[in-house]
């Protein structure tokens, strides 16, 4: 199939794209089928776990809790973003999608992504100002100022992504082939035949701003941390606070490098395209999948709501 006009554009309102094939042999499309539901209903099921107990208890509206909160709700839109459209295209073992259709997965696929990224980063800030500042927390960290940072941390997101996908959707599409697992906005930009510098230069400017900006705030918040930590002669508190940071870290990291590399690897053509694949989907599986229990389970006060949770619904 030919995916490549050069003298004439396509219309964007009824133009359906080609993903790549996921190569799936016959006997393998039901297990595919089958193991994709089952995480998407997996990670839906821990991820709502995890609001619905931080919604339900008044003894976990502190802070660091609430700024949790988020985490699982944004999780949530990019798993849902993936998933659905994902396990559709193996059971109808076709790999298409509407323009239109693209363009929402890729946006909330990048507002995931930033989004993850500015709420490690706000809970980063959080254990710097409890741990480093402990007489100023309940200070800084008001409810009024708690509810400005989520606010302006959600208006940033969906404002960088909007300003993103307002430059790409002004261009006409004289490609239809997707050349990664799901749409985003550099296989979207593959479509395109015209000049679009300035969508390179923001998008450049953007991967600068939001993950160099984050990586910024977590590396001094985290030195700071772990300075305290060292000076503090209690050695629980000090366990604890480099136990909790440690996680975050982790996790932190593994969205980092996942990502930039991603990012990176699309305007590179020496990378591996599968190697390209494996990482942009991994980004889309594993924080959904594992935050909910890492932060879920290893939080005494929540794992012990959770509990009682399940207590109380068994008796019905």
């Amino acid at each position: 199939m030919d995916h490549f006009d050069m003298n004439s554009n396509i219309s964007k309102a009824t133009a359906l794209l080609t993903m790549e094939s996921l190569n799936l042999p016959p006997l393998g499309v039901y297990p595919a089928f089958v193991l994709g539901t089952a995480v998407y209903c997996f990670i839906l099921f821990c991820n709502s776990m995890l609001v619905i107990t931080i919604a339900l208890h008044g003894s976990l509206h502190k802070p660091m809790h609430l700024l949790l909160f988020n985490l699982p709700i944004n999780d949530m839109v990019g798993a849902s973003a993936f998933f659905p459209q994902f396990i559709a295209s193996i059971l109808a073992q076709r790999r298409s999608i509407s323009y239109p259709a693209c363009v929402v997965q890729g946006m909330l696929i990048h507002l995931y992504g930033v989004g993850s990224l500015l709420i490690l980063t706000v809970m980063a800030y959080d254990r710097y100002v409890a741990i480093c500042s402990p007489l100023r927390y309940n200070a800084i960290m008001t409810n009024g100022n708690l509810v400005k940072i989520i606010a302006a941390m959600w208006l940033a997101d969906f404002l960088v992504i909007g300003a993103l996908f307002a430059l790409l959707t002004r261009f006409d599409i004289c490609r239809t082939l997707i050349v990664d697992m799901y749409c985003n906005n550099p296989t979207l930009m593959k479509l395109i035949c015209e000049d679009t510098y300035i969508n390179n230069y923001y998008g450049l400017f953007l991967t600068v701003l939001t993950q160099g900006g984050s990586l910024l705030v977590i590396t001094y918040t985290y030195v700071q941390i772990l300075l305290t930590c060292l000076l503090n002669k209690q050695s629980d508190a000090k366990s604890k606070a480099i136990q909790t940071c440690a996680t975050h870290l982790v996790v932190f990291l593994f969205l980092e490098f996942n990502a930039f590399f991603t990012i990176i690897a699309h305007r590179l053509n020496s990378v591996s395209p599968y190697l390209r694949k494996s990482f942009g989907v991994s980004v889309l599986i594993f924080p959904p999948l594992l935050n909910p229990l890492i932060y879920g389970l290893k939080t005494k006060e929540i794992r012990e709501k959770i509990k009682f949770f399940n207590k109380q619904v068994s008796h019905f």
